[in-house]
């Protein structure tokens, strides 16, 4: 939001056999045969991607998307850092509330200080589109206000982005295996004040626009370039991930 300027073993159960004696003779007692599976460790949970089960159903299980990829892209995971204009350098605070990679999709705060004098602290919730089999590197929303121009001029300014240039200006073009790559790229649009959802607008400031993201998954750091039409352009946004230890709250149902 700127200025308005714009995630063996195996139980065996075995009998030994012992030669028992009698009065008159002596028996032999022979040992149960063992079944396959007591033969062999039963693995607690299976990969049946590859697994001849799939082809006896005449078809091949596809691999599952996991919901969580990353220790730091999930949910009550908190970044802190700057969003930069020409003029003017503002502190922001992200947390996220939601992370479904299998879904291409993500939520959270946003909150940034010092946009104006009346409102030193402003709040928004987000909603995030992640770059993969579901969204393009083209935003599909007229309303946002990016064309295709906007969005490749955007993109450009993201060093892990060029590399993917010639490719990724292709409308049918998904990033494929985003799971497994070192940077995730997405959207993320601001839609409505935390925690009064009725105020939509401020004077002075604005969160009508969107922010192109670029999320490195070793380091955790997001960098950012903020666009609307009425607001400065390319305000750069620069998030560093606080460190949780790896901890975050769960809830279990029984």
């Amino acid at each position: 939001m700127p200025a308005w300027d714009d995630e063996e073993g195996y139980a065996s159960s075995s009998m030994e056999s012992g030669e028992g004696t009698g009065s008159a003779s002596s028996i032999t007692t022979a040992p149960p045969a063992r079944s396959e599976q007591s033969q062999s460790p039963m693995p607690m949970q299976q990969d049946l991607t590859n697994s001849p089960e799939s082809s006896d159903l005449g078809f091949r299980l596809p691999r599952m998307i996991p919901v969580l990829t990353s220790s730091f892209l999930r949910p009550f995971s908190k970044f802190i850092g700057q969003q930069r204009s020409d003029v003017q350098t503002y502190h922001v605070e992200v947390e996220l509330k939601y992370v479904d990679m299998a879904q291409s999709s993500l939520c959270g705060y946003l909150k940034i200080e010092g946009l104006t004098e009346k409102h030193p602290s402003i709040s928004t919730y987000f909603d995030g589109e992640i770059i993969g089999p579901k969204y393009t590197f083209q935003t599909r929303h007229p309303t946002w206000g990016a064309t295709d121009k906007t969005d490749m001029q955007h993109w450009a300014r993201f060093a892990a982005w060029r590399q993917l240039g010639k490719q990724a200006r292709k409308p049918d073009f998904h990033y494929k295996n985003f799971t497994q790559r070192e940077n995730i790229f997405m959207r993320w649009k601001e839609s409505f004040l935390v925690p009064d959802h009725r105020v939509r607008e401020i004077q002075g400031a604005s969160f009508e626009g969107f922010y192109y993201i670029c999320f490195n998954q070793i380091s955790g750091d997001i960098s950012g370039i903020y666009f609307h039409a009425k607001s400065e352009k390319f305000q750069q946004l620069e998030l560093k991930h606080v460190d949780d230890r790896g901890c975050f709250p769960a809830v279990e149902f029984r």
